[in-house]
């Protein structure tokens, strides 16, 4: 069902693919993602479709990340790539645009823009009914559902204001709120049924709606969501990602995991990528690595963002093996995608978590992961990529290590990383 009510919006996507693009057609003329009109007529006659046709299939392709836009240059997204190989690409681009029905089907013109926020927040409500009933339910009791939903928000989200209060007319005195209590929710209802069933989400007929097998899939699988985010073992769900990373830093990795899930499940994906990376920009070499274990849960959605960071040197060879697991190739070849220099600079990123984080014999054992056969050729090829933090990794080697003479060696090259000698 997804594949089938994609499938106008995947053929807009490839037209996009193989006909716009650097050196070849602009997508936009405006910046917002939306057609120019002229892009428009030339994939109405190359497609044999009306130009609405293609506006909407656009549109479509957009909301499920079929299709991206970069200024004015439209690419293909890792759904469309993963098209005709992975049917659970197709699915996650139905549920992004299921997630979008609201933009896929615009609110009547001249509604009261706080109502129509009222009803967008409260139809999750409406859905989960209809997910339990199982059955067509009349449009007049999810009508009385979306009423007392829309009156619990308002009493929710209710201001009570602190001292006193000054009488209506005195010089001062604030005006009584407004609420939007007396417009009327019963054609925005309508809206939002009609939007969802122009997504797939649901059915509507004879003052009944229906959900669809795969709306019903939908909401079954955003309430096991919410399930999920409601047993956080570690209970990190609300910090931010760098306080969630650092809570399960002393987590075994299935726990760890386990509490990656519910963190995600408690965000829009977009934003909680955007912050795992932000994370992983700071000093904390720790957190660089744990973020990239969280990216890893998040799979295949992520790729844009993880390519995205490719040319930052902190995050390269993180991005690189992330990009290398995701392919398919073998966690323990990955590492063969980086240079020379990109390993030596992740194997002195990750002893600088073991010195801030772990206990010395573990800085000496990972002196086994290193790429070059002997130390002194290791010590070379350190001094030689920058790490901000090469000196305290190497000061910290050498106090941890058993051998004097090695220890002599590393806190020699410390020292000369330090003073910039050779």
């Amino acid at each position: 069902m997804a594949r089938s009510g994609l499938a106008d919006a995947a053929r807009v996507a490839r037209w996009a693919d193989s006909a716009l693009g650097p050196g070849r057609g602009s997508a936009t003329a405006d910046g917002k993602a939306t057609l120019s009109d002229a892009t428009a007529d030339h994939a109405a006659r190359e497609l044999g479709l009306a130009v609405a046709k293609v506006r909407a299939d656009w549109d479509t392709a957009r909301l499920a990340g079929l299709v991206e836009v970069h200024g004015g240059t439209a690419r293909p997204g890792w759904r469309l790539r993963a098209w005709n190989r992975d049917d659970s690409a197709v699915l996650r681009g139905w549920v992004a645009l299921f997630d979008a029905w609201s933009l896929a089907h615009p609110e009547p013109a001249g509604q009261e823009p706080a109502a129509v926020a009222e009803v967008v927040s409260a139809m999750p409500q409406v859905l989960s009914f209809l997910q339990l009933s199982a059955g067509p339910v009349p449009v007049a009791q999810l009508l009385d559902l979306l009423e007392q939903r829309v009156t619990e928000l308002r009493t929710e989200r209710c201001e009570v204001p602190y001292g006193p209060r000054l009488e209506p007319g005195t010089p001062g005195a604030e005006p009584d709120p407004v609420p939007a209590t007396d417009t009327p929710l019963a054609p925005l209802l309508d809206w939002a049924l009609h939007a969802l069933a122009s997504v797939g989400a649901l059915t509507c007929g004879d003052g009944h709606a229906t959900l669809t097998p795969l709306g019903s899939w939908a909401v079954w699988v955003k309430l096991e969501q919410i399930c999920v985010a409601a047993q956080s073992p570690a209970g990190n769900i609300e910090q931010s990602a760098e306080d969630m990373l650092r809570g399960c830093a002393q987590l075994r990795p299935n726990a760890a995991r386990a509490e990656y899930r519910a963190w995600l499940a408690a965000r829009p994906v977009g934003s909680a990528v955007t912050e795992l990376l932000g994370a992983a920009r700071g000093e904390d070499a720790l957190l660089r690595g744990l973020a990239f274990e969280a990216l890893r849960v998040v799979g295949a959605p992520a790729e844009p963002d993880v390519r995205g960071v490719l040319d930052e040197p902190t995050l390269r060879p993180y991005a690189l093996l992330w990009l290398a697991e995701h392919d398919g190739i073998d966690p323990e070849d990955a590492h063969e995608v980086l240079t020379r220099p990109e390993a030596t600079w992740l194997w002195v990123d990750t002893a600088a978590a073991v010195a801030d984080h772990g206990e010395a014999p573990l800085l000496v054992r990972h002196l086994e992961s290193a790429v070059q056969a002997t130390v002194p050729a290791l010590l070379d090829e350190v001094r030689a990529v920058g790490h901000p933090r090469t000196v305290q990794v190497l000061v910290a080697l050498a106090a941890a290590h058993p051998d004097p003479a090695l220890a002599k060696a590393v806190r020699r090259a410390a020292f000369q990383v330090h003073t910039g000698g050779s």
